[in-house]
């Protein structure tokens, strides 16, 4: 966007910032204080613009600024008076940086040395006084025009929100797409605040029960390879016990972990030629449900609850809904050329909504993870998450990270890595190497997610072939998990007692808040869902 651009191209060069010392020709002399003295020169504001070139040779740009104080805008005149905002803190930035250079000089001048043999203490420790006031002026000067920068910034974030999501459509019938500005000498930081509605989500209050709607989709609830010819998987979906075999010809069935006879779990049976066995009374059910063999009684017609139930691409999928199941399965594959390194289960304490929450943030990974992927991350001065206008994908920026959220459940990610710890480039496709995740939020219960978690690399194929490598993916896992769950944890306590964990998103919020308004769309029974394309 233009504005972007703009603010890009008149940020200060910090690379232009130099040391204030200052040397000529005919001779220096250097003392105790660090101090170079300057002989035969005199300097005024106005010689020293001319001495540091084109740095400070900006004009002010509040004469060229639209008049718009208490006037209606639409959102491209907007982006021009923030463009202005912006132009504005760059020309008072540098000018406040001067004024401190000038000051330096000054100092300069009265402990030169030469100066000293005709001044008495008194007179220095006067002008060194009144230099140290007009310092301390400059100096609140600048944290005076860094405050004017982050309004400038919020307004800018803001009006690229306005143009790039289209989030707010349900206000429209209350409130005009328009918003009002002043000048930008004029504005402060509460003042933009208060005249920037903020989106608002409420979610509060204990779990309420899962709305049906959200039942019909094909959930991936367990990776291939857990679930061998004899063995079963006992889970839990949407407060239910299921549990997971395969049957006689080796397809995956998923039925009701509860004997039609006296309601013993079943997974603490085996499995029996195809068929799941109870451990009470050796009562066995197919992958439908149907019981085929009553040891020591009359066959009787008893039948538990089956789910549909499919295997692709190294996962087993259920459909928990009431609804005819659809057709095809979604794709879950890495991209063309990554390797699957690790596929791991955990049976996590948080809702999965919370759970899904902390996937689809990015911004606090330099606070939270400063132990293991994130240590040594700075924090960046702004984070963003860019997207299309309806759609639940994007990138981070200034992160070289590749982001969707997949209905239900499924948040995908690709990162461009360096080395361990290492971030590279602007974008993953500046980078080299990279890592592919997939996290599958399971709801098991109002307060537990099933997770599965795969890792991908397109590099160090060899990884795969060490043996006990998979145990060290799952430390690591386990050690990154823990990071985010102390917090979520805290976040669910809150939540339950009547906290709003949704009660003032910010810009790189974007993604997270998408989800949210799809899942409320969802459970409130809308016939075409945000951000996704017309059925």
């Amino acid at each position: 966007m233009a504005a972007i651009a703009t603010a890009a191209a008149l940020s200060l060069p910090i690379s232009l910032q130099r040391s204030c010392k200052i040397t000529s020709s005919k001779k220096a002399i250097k003392k105790g204080f660090r101090v170079y003295a300057v002989f035969g020169e005199e300097s005024s504001l106005g010689d020293k613009k001319s001495q540091w070139g084109t740095l400070f040779d900006v004009e002010d740009p509040r004469s060229k600024v639209p008049q718009c104080k208490g006037k209606f805008l639409d959102i491209y005149q907007a982006l021009e008076v923030a463009r202005y905002d912006i132009q504005y803190c760059d020309w008072r930035a540098r000018q406040d940086l001067l004024t401190i250079m000038v000051l330096h000089e000054k100092v300069v001048e009265v402990l030169n040395p030469l100066a000293r043999e005709f001044k008495s203490i008194g007179t220095m420790k006067k002008e060194l006084a009144e230099l140290q006031g007009e310092l301390a002026q400059a100096h609140k000067q600048v944290h005076i025009s860094e405050t004017r920068v982050a309004a400038a910034l919020d307004k800018l974030a803001y009006m690229e929100e306005l143009v790039n999501d289209k989030l707010l459509d349900d206000r429209t019938a209350t409130e005009p797409n328009v918003a009002s500005f002043s000048s930008p000498s004029t504005l402060s930081s509460d003042t933009v605040k208060k005249k920037l509605p903020q989106k608002s989500l409420d979610v509060s209050g204990p779990v309420q029960p899962y709305h049906p709607c959200l039942k019909n989709f094909w959930y991936p609830i367990a990776f291939s390879s857990d679930l061998k010819d004899d063995t079963m998987i006992p889970i839990e979906c949407f407060e239910e016990p299921w549990v997971l075999f395969r049957g006689k010809n080796g397809n995956p069935g998923c039925v009701q972990n509860t004997c039609a006879h006296r309601a013993c779990p079943l997974h603490l049976g085996s499995v029996n030629e195809g068929r799941i066995q109870c451990p009470y009374h050796g009562w066995e059910y197919t992958t439908d449900g149907k019981c085929e063999k009553m040891p020591s009684t009359r066959l009787l017609n008893a039948k538990i609850r089956s789910l549909s139930c499919l295997e692709q691409e190294g996962m087993i999928w259920i459909w928990p809904g009431d609804d005819p199941p659809m057709a095809t399965l979604p794709s879950l594959q890495p991209p063309s050329g990554f390797q699957i390194h690790a596929e791991i289960v955990m049976e996590l304490p948080v809702e999965h909504g919370l759970l899904l929450d902390n996937l689809l943030d990015l911004a606090h990974a330099p606070f939270t993870h400063t132990s293991t992927f994130a240590k040594g991350w700075t924090v960046p001065s702004l984070v963003k998450f860019l997207t299309p206008a309806s759609g639940l994908q994007g990138y981070w920026d200034p992160y070289p990270i590749d982001m969707e959220f997949r209905p239900p459940c499924m948040v995908l990610s690709t990162i461009g890595i360096s080395k361990p710890g290492k971030l590279e480039g602007q974008s993953t496709k500046e980078c080299t190497t990279h890592l592919h995740q997939l996290h599958v939020c399971i709801p098991s219960s109002r307060n537990k997610t099933r997770l599965l978690y795969r890792m991908s690399l397109d590099f160090a194929p060899v990884l795969k072939h060490i043996p006990f490598m998979h145990y060290l993916w799952r430390h690591f896992a386990e050690q990154v998990l823990n990071e985010d769950l102390r917090l979520v944890i805290g976040q669910q306590e809150r939540m339950i007692n009547g906290a709003n964990i949704w009660n003032l998103p910010v810009s790189y919020d974007k993604l997270g808040v998408r989800y949210r308004l799809w899942r409320k769309a969802l459970e409130q029974g809308a016939k075409q869902l945000p951000f996704s394309k017309p059925m």
